[in-house]
């Protein structure tokens, strides 16, 4: 799925687990969950005699609009998913994400200040993390996320080495 415009020619992208979209699912499920009992509410006092003036089209309308938003976002996951990527270059690291509004973002080895990794608990229950890349710009949002455990932890010690090999010259 990669975009002919923005990515760099012959690159080999790596993708991150499927797993990791398993973990977008649960956090959508939840979302979507809570997103509907709320909306809800209102439907529930109106049907149950509580909010007797409240408009009725509003009542099933709200619930209805976001049922489908997030319904939406949910077929989109899988897609979203795949399009996450890197690829180590010699003097850069590339990361691409986006279907609709593509992303892709190179990280020069020497601007890297230090690479952290980060595990939540549902990462942590599919053996995956998310690996932060921090530069001297505020503004780079440089994060890997879904990556297996292993692959953090050995990109984490790659990167870091190949920072410091920039930065000294060498």
């Amino acid at each position: 799925m990669p975009s002919q415009a923005i990515d760099p020619p012959a690159v080999d992208w790596q993708h991150v687990s499927p797993k990791y979209l398993r973990v977008r699912l649960l956090g959508w499920a939840v979302e979507t969950v809570i997103t509907i009992a709320l909306t809800g509410i209102p439907l529930v006092l109106l049907l149950t005699g509580v909010w007797p003036g409240y408009p009725a089209w509003l009542a099933w309308g709200l619930p209805a609009f976001f049922a489908v938003t997030l319904l939406w976002r949910g077929l989109l996951l899988p897609r979203q998913v795949r399009a996450i990527g890197y690829a180590e270059r010699n003097e850069d690291l590339l990361l691409r994400r986006g279907i609709f509004f593509q992303r892709t973002l190179v990280v020069p080895y020497g601007r890297m200040q230090y690479v952290d990794v980060a595990v939540g608990p549902l990462e942590r229950a599919f053996g995956l993390c998310t690996l932060k890349l921090h530069t001297a710009a505020p503004g780079t949002n440089a994060a890997i996320a879904g990556l297996p455990a292993e692959e953090g932890a050995r990109l984490r010690e790659h990167l870091s080495a190949r920072g410091e090999a920039q930065l000294a010259g060498l």
